[in-house]
């Protein structure tokens, strides 16, 4: 089994890319259980933050490192919150909060079309790096809706499900999520990587 550490702290990360790369033979290590402390994310990007995350956890880790920087653009918002999607309206809310706050901004808007976009950073001990990027499409709905999930989940709506992500399984959620597809494209990257680690030195 290959140790791969994820770049983060987020236990709903965690949860859902460790479904979603459960195929292959790694094991997903948190990187505070290796006494790793999280960068500060400075980068103006979904790239730059989770490049700066995964070269941190690998250099720190002398492991592969997995690092993934996501978010909730609005249109109406000018993409906003973007990269601020976790620290959108202030230092201290829940997701709750940050939910009802960001209602209330679009709470007029004449559309209220959004996406969620997913930017998985892959880096190697020996240096080699990867970057993939998974992208869904919705509506933001009037109000929360569903109790799965977490963050933005409960109002990001898939029109052609009539659902939000919050009231999707996790089994259907991996099928068409931001993250899933950007684990798609990241899962025969870390195949190949595993498979060198187990080559005989």
């Amino acid at each position: 089994m290959t140790r791969v550490v994820l770049a983060s702290g987020n236990p709903g990360k965690l949860r859902e890319l460790a479904a979603l790369l459960a195929p292959l033979s790694v094991s997903l290590i948190p990187q505070a259980e290796l006494g790793i402390t999280a960068v500060p994310e400075t980068g103006a990007t979904f790239l730059a933050n989770a490049l700066l995350k995964a070269r941190h956890a690998a250099a720190s880790a002398r492991l592969p490192a997995l690092a993934d920087d996501s978010g909730l653009e609005v249109d109406a918002l000018g993409g906003r919150p973007g990269v601020a999607s976790a620290r959108y309206g202030g230092p201290g809310l829940t997701d709750a909060e940050r939910v009802t706050r960001l209602l209330a901004e679009v709470e007029t808007a004449p559309a209220r079309g959004a996406r969620f976009r997913c930017v998985l950073a892959l880096v190697a001990p020996w240096g080699e790096e990867a970057v993939v990027e998974g992208v869904v499409e919705g509506v933001l709905a009037a109000r929360p809706r569903g109790t799965q999930g977490f963050g933005y989940d409960p109002i990001f709506l898939v029109p052609a499900l009539g659902r939000t992500f919050g009231e999707l399984p996790d089994v259907e959620k991996h099928r068409l999520s931001h993250r899933a597809r950007a684990a798609d494209a990241a899962r025969p990257i870390l195949a190949r990587w595993a498979a060198r680690l187990r080559q005989p030195a």
